[in-house]
């Protein structure tokens, strides 16, 4: 591992509070939708929001899920956000296997 600090995405806030107004959410709200009410906080979601913290893959998955997103949309900063949210835009090549399997 190198000694500089990894590139974080610089858009990733405002997309994860994009999702949770779009979807018309409180971000208590949406933490429930997630599964996660017993796991983070909405003062943890804020951060999330601000910047101020950078959520782990789990709860980044769980977002790119409930809005119909694929994850890469949320990390890449040269990759916009579709217009209406849940999206039920496919992404060309990407495989979904079942889960459990």
């Amino acid at each position: 591992m190198g000694k500089n600090p990894r590139r974080k995405p610089r858009l990733l806030p405002d997309k994860l509070r994009q999702i949770r107004e779009n979807l018309n959410l409180s971000q208590s709200e949406i933490l429930r939708r997630m599964g996660l009410g017993e796991e983070l906080t909405r003062n943890i979601i804020s951060n999330y929001e601000l910047g101020h913290r950078e959520p782990p893959l789990h709860v980044l998955l769980q977002y790119a899920y409930l809005a119909g997103l694929h994850v890469e949309v949320l990390i890449d900063d040269d990759l916009e956000m579709p217009k209406r949210l849940p999206s039920n835009t496919k992404h060309r090549g990407a495989k979904t296997r079942r889960r459990g399997n």
